[in-house]
């Protein structure tokens, strides 16, 4: 047998330094025959690097200043210890203590695998009379698309962190007897065969924090929206635990959209996971935003990640957003069709990072994953690139794994650690309305219900266009306060059977009356739930319009009109009639005396409403 050892230094070394490096090495290969393959690297500055089979011995004045912290390249600070065994259980203070103790930056973890060789190599390498630290390392087989096959780590674990020599970061993902397959997170063409990738026993992390409030980043934590650099201390790993079941509090707080149709019919508690299903163009991302949006002043950060989004429509949200003052407690994760495969693959475990971050710390916090569709093309491309065999759909084994890892770490956390909460909005894109597509049964079986759009109600002018019969929310009305309980009892079983009727009365059938005053009462039910977009209306003005629809006191206002009616009358309450919109304010019931101060408001409005032929 042959070893093949590489030694690269910052300027040629001498004979004899050459000489005592191969008698140390050589005594380590005890009956192999051993080749020493020398070459020159000055941006090692000083000092030597020697790769023996999958071990890297990195004594270079380069690896110290990274140690050091002035001139720290590894990740560019987004990585942190996958597992920090050391120090695990002692206050920060120590912790803190411990690393100026040994001068090693905050990222820098014991978790590195270090070797003392001082007596053996002092002699090579005179100046730098330290412990070397010693890490697995391989060679770039292959590169292509944005993965590297990798010979040698055999040390190498699932999700580490790797780093190749040029300073390119990539994820190990595949892992096989003779070969570890990786992702690269930087430009692939910064990458080629042959050359050196190290283990770093860390995994890919986020900055995060309330620095990033108000930022447009990409799945690294850089900024991607033209203002200052993000300065922070703070980071999360990408990839964490869900919180256990005895963590968990119980889903009971609204998170109120302000849409009508879905607080009233298809409440969404903090900490659930409801997903937004429909096919292209049909409002999914619409009320997404306006859910977001509708978290002003309730004290509720918002994490927006687009995943394979074009850039325009990127920019689109962000302007809305920010139009509407929504930015001020809003991040916006971006991984745009432009970019790779991989940086697609992180962003939503990035963006959960960065969510966590808050929830731990007491928070509540809505998080968009739009769309986990287009997240999973990107895996698929990306495992099929790795030669895993592929299944239904050509969709990896593991695809499921994929997003419910992914998903289960949005919750309610208990009392106990703070009560902070993660409300998560997947949204899957359907293809000619087929919710029993692979991925769209995968996340439907993970959620907690859905909200499903139509294409057809979408097209005939019913904005949002959600099919009530298909939509449902595992939560019900634990979510909702008993006001809205209230009113919204009936309106989905109402709205069932309006559309029900109207596809049966299109045959021209008799109907008799009772059918007739159905078809009439649904007709203005549906007007009335009907929203313009980026409006989110208050949770009072939905109960008083639900209010007015059960109890037909529009009865006698012209159908064409009656979102203009309720328009008009929600602000002549405001004016006119504040006590009732006050006493229904956070969480307030409908008693008998609200119930006729409402009705007496809307007889007092409608005669001015109809009264005024202008209806100003």
């Amino acid at each position: 047998m042959s070893a093949v050892i590489r030694v690269s230094s910052a300027t040629e070394l001498a004979v004899a330094q050459r000489n005592r490096l191969e008698k140390v090495f050589s005594a380590k290969h005890k009956g192999e025959s051993v080749e020493f393959v020398y070459s020159i690297d000055k941006e090692l500055i000083g000092g030597i690097i020697v790769i023996d089979g999958d071990k890297y011995y990195d004594g270079t004045m380069r690896s110290q200043l990274e140690r050091l912290g002035t001139h720290f390249k590894l990740g560019e600070n987004y990585v942190q210890a996958a597992t920090p065994k050391r120090g695990k259980n002692k206050s920060p203070k120590k912790q803190e203590n411990k690393r100026q103790h040994h001068d090693v930056p905050q990222h820098i973890t014991a978790d590195y695998i270090k070797e003392t060789t001082e007596e053996e190599l002092s002699q090579t390498v005179a100046q730098f009379n330290k412990k070397y630290r010693v890490r697995h390392a391989g060679r770039v087989e292959f590169c292509g698309d944005g993965v590297i096959m990798c010979s040698g780590l055999s040390k190498a674990e699932y999700g580490e962190m790797l780093y190749v020599e040029n300073g390119a970061q990539a994820i190990a993902l595949d892992l096989s007897e003779d070969h570890v397959g990786a992702i690269v997170l930087d430009d692939d063409d910064k990458v080629s065969a042959h050359m050196v990738v190290k283990t770093t026993g860390m995994i890919v992390s986020v900055p995060v924090g309330e620095k990033l409030l108000g930022r447009v980043v990409n799945p690294l934590g850089k900024a991607i929206d033209g203002l200052a650099e993000i300065k922070t201390d703070k980071f999360r790993p990408i990839e964490n635990a869900a919180p256990a079941i005895k963590d968990r509090g119980k889903v009971n707080m609204p998170m109120l959209t302000g849409l009508i149709a879905v607080d009233s019919m298809i409440p969404i508690g903090r900490g659930q996971r409801e997903l937004i299903i429909g096919d292209r163009q049909t409002g999914k991302t619409s009320i997404a935003v306006d859910t977001i949006l509708n978290q002003k002043g309730k004290d509720v950060i918002c994490v927006y990640v687009a995943i394979g989004q074009k850039s325009s429509t990127v920019s689109n949200i962000y302007n809305t957003l920010t139009e509407h003052g929504a930015m001020d407690y809003t991040v916006i994760v971006s991984a745009s069709a432009k970019d790779s495969a991989p940086l697609q693959y992180i962003a939503p475990y990035a963006g959960c990072a960065i969510a966590e971050e808050f929830m731990y710390a007491g928070k509540d916090v809505l998080i968009v994953y739009d769309d986990l569709s287009k997240h999973a093309v990107a895996y698929r491309a990306m495992s099929l690139l790795l030669k895993r065999p592929p299944g239904r759909e050509a969709f990896p084994g593991d695809i499921f794994y994929l997003h419910s890892r992914l998903l289960e770490r949005a919750a309610q956390l208990s009392p106990e650690l703070g009560g902070g909460s993660i409300t998560a909005l997947p949204i899957v894109e359907t293809l000619a309305g087929d919710i029993s597509a692979y991925i769209p049964t995968n996340i439907i079986s993970i959620t907690d219900g859905q909200i499903y759009l139509e294409s057809d109600l979408f097209n005939s002018g019913i904005r949002p266009a959600i099919n009530v019969g298909l939509s449902v929310s595992r939560v019900g009305g634990s979510a909702q306060t008993n006001a809205m309980r209230k009113v919204s009892g009936k309106l989905r079983l109402d709205l069932s059977q309006y559309r029900e009727l109207a596809a049966f009365s299109q045959f021209g059938a008799d109907l008799d009356e009772t059918t007739a005053a159905s078809l009439e009462k649904g007709k203005r039910t549906t007007e009335i739930i009907k929203q313009d977009v980026h409006k989110p209306m208050r949770l009072e003005h939905q109960i008083i319009l639900l209010y007015i629809t059960i109890k037909d006191l529009i009865a006698h206002v012209p159908l064409a009109k009656i979102s203009d009616f309720s328009n008009k009358f929600l602000k002549f309450l405001d004016v006119n009639h504040s006590e009732i919109t006050d006493a229904l304010f956070d969480g307030g019931e409908i008693t008998m005396d609200v119930g006729i101060k409402i009705e007496e408001a809307i007889n007092e409005f409608t005669q001015y409403f109809l009264k005024d032929g202008n209806n100003e």
